[in-house]
């Protein structure tokens, strides 16, 4: 039975490495989102509002023009099993905390771990929250997303989208949620919060999304690697309301509306089963 199991997993190996996911034409840093998020709003009648967000700065031009911009709905996707099992892995890392204006974010100042992509290491660097889900499945918002935000040494971004719907308590935001409250008067200024082991925030299951986006905030650049997985994680309502009051920008929802795809190409990975007896994983 090992042996069948070992098979499993090469013949998934030796897919990934064939595979030529994308070639990356951009050099966007996951550090290139804006710092001062007041300056723009999630209000769409609002006259900085998401369909304006391109009109405040000439730097943000993408945001109205960009013909690969995010979030979309990931419906449509071929199936693309050489994609192979997502090759990432996290440790623990100091860390810090921080409301910027739209969304609460934790920064990480150590090496946080990283994700692989076709032979390139994307380090983790920080990740945040949205509130509904920015992304949608067959037209579906769920009630939130995570973005696990990745940086390669050539400055180019990749992003990981996890989602969320209503259930019991996430433990990694269970652990945060001191440093939350502690931040809601705060605006623009890190805080420590010690150790952070973003391992408790890694997505569920194995199936996932892959295309080419854009950051999801102003200046919307575009040649982002965007992994979304498929499988929801848990989240309590009052974890969700103590994430907007913690920002309490006027605004309940923080998700930029649904971008055009395109023509773009949206891929699924699906495991293919290794049958074993009468088990499957």
């Amino acid at each position: 039975m090992d042996v069948v199991l070992a098979r499993c997993h090469l013949r998934h190996a030796v897919g990934a490495l064939l595979a030529a996911e994308f070639l990356l034409s951009a050099a966007v840093r996951a550090q290139d989102e804006t710092d001062n998020e007041r300056e723009f709003s999630y209000n769409r009648s609002a006259p900085n509002g998401p369909d304006r967000w391109g009109e405040i700065k000439p730097s943000w031009a993408n945001c109205s023009r960009g013909r690969m911009q995010s979030p979309i709905d990931l419906s449509n996707a071929r199936p693309e099993r050489s994609l192979g099992f997502l090759n990432y892995s996290y440790r623990p890392a100091q860390a810090t905390i921080v409301n910027r204006g739209h969304d609460i974010a934790v920064m990480f100042k150590g090496d946080a771990g990283s994700l692989v992509i076709n032979g390139t290491a994307y380090h983790l660097r920080q990740l945040h929250w949205h509130t509904p889900s920015e992304h949608t499945v067959g037209g579906r918002r769920y009630d939130m997303e995570l973005h696990l935000v990745h940086e390669s040494a050539a400055n180019k971004a990749a992003v990981i989208g996890v989602l969320y719907k209503v259930g019991h308590p996430d433990r990694f935001l269970q652990t945060l949620e001191p440093a939350i409250r502690l931040i809601k008067e705060t605006r623009d200024m890190e805080v420590p919060i010690g150790v952070v082991d973003p391992s408790g925030a890694r997505a569920t299951g194995s199936v996932y999304y892959r295309y080419m986006g854009s950051l999801t905030t102003p200046p919307c650049t575009e040649g982002v690697v965007w992994t979304v997985f498929q499988k929801a994680r848990h989240v309590a309502k009052y974890q969700l309301e103590l994430l907007r009051d913690a920002v309490d920008d006027g605004n309940r929802e923080n998700a930029r509306p649904l971008q055009d795809v395109n023509g773009r190409d949206i891929s699924v990975f699906r495991p293919k089963p290794c049958v074993l007896g009468k088990q499957y994983y």
